[in-house]
């Protein structure tokens, strides 16, 4: 595997955050076959800068995310997924809490099955 950059959305108490499209905090890891995922930077956005306000807008801008191989949360909205698609990244969520547990599972093959995605969170701010 070529080095590869793993986002996982996080809470201020370093766990994953329950929706990716809400969520202001990513940690970034740098993956490759010869180390550990190592946590490069944060990404810390704006509430006009998370993925479900990039979304919405819909005005074909880039968001910081595409710049990811993979980006993890607990739940996410199938149209936040399809269009980081577009750009490459691909969104999964997980029931795991810990962002480094989460990373060693997806590169195992075994990441568990995230949260049902929750329309009023979207609404909710």
């Amino acid at each position: 595997m070529a080095e590869q950059l793993i986002a996982v959305a996080v809470t201020d108490d370093g766990t994953i955050a329950a929706h990716a499209g809400r969520s202001l905090q990513w940690q970034v890891y740098t993956v490759s076959d010869d180390t550990e995922p190592h946590l490069a930077w944060t990404l810390d956005l704006t509430r006009f800068g998370c993925l479900h306000e990039w979304h919405v807008r819909g005005d074909g801008n880039r968001h910081p995310l595409h710049y990811v191989d993979i980006a993890i949360a607990a739940s996410a909205g199938e149209g936040v997924r399809r269009r980081l698609q577009q750009r490459a990244t691909a969104l999964l969520t997980t029931r795991e809490v810990n962002p480094e547990r989460a990373i060693a599972a997806y590169l195992d093959g075994n990441l568990p099955e995230g949260l049902p995605h929750e329309k009023v969170a979207c609404h909710s701010h």
